[in-house]
């Protein structure tokens, strides 16, 4: 498989996007993994067949957008590089939107961010799909 990040492994809908980051939702399932706090929905229908990713580094952390870029250039590269354990799941049982928000107050080197994204997806692959079956009437 090319080890690629297209544009339909972007997550670009606001509708999505405010669901990952809605308060309260059972929909939603986390778990932080030091530098990220990861955040991610399984759905019955997902826009795209491959997982939807967005990174993001907080404004307040980082003031200069080079720093923000710079981390989020990392974060992307280490994640087209290990997405493998995730994409070999069958597409019920893995994550459909994935966010991953880092939240270390410096710049941490590629090592770090590496060994922690590694350590997030073979988790995120591993989990067993939350989303409920449908149960069928046969009445």
């Amino acid at each position: 498989m090319k080890q690629t990040f297209g544009k339909n492994e972007r997550l670009c809908s606001p509708r999505v996007i405010g669901r990952l980051f809605q308060r309260g939702s059972a929909d939603v399932h986390t778990f932080y993994l030091y530098p990220f706090r990861v955040l991610y929905i399984y759905d019955q229908q997902p826009l795209s067949p491959l997982p939807q990713v967005l990174f993001s580094v907080a404004k307040k952390s980082f003031k200069k957008a080079v720093d923000r870029n710079l981390i989020r250039r990392r974060c992307r590269e280490s994640y087209r590089l290990h997405k493998q354990p995730l994409l070999s799941n069958p597409a019920g049982s893995r994550p459909s939107y994935i966010a991953f928000l880092y939240l270390a107050k410096e710049i941490t080197t590629y090592d770090v961010i590496e060994s922690a994204m590694k350590q997030s997806l073979k988790k995120m692959g591993k989990m067993p799909s939350a989303v409920p079956k449908k149960a069928t009437d046969n009445s």
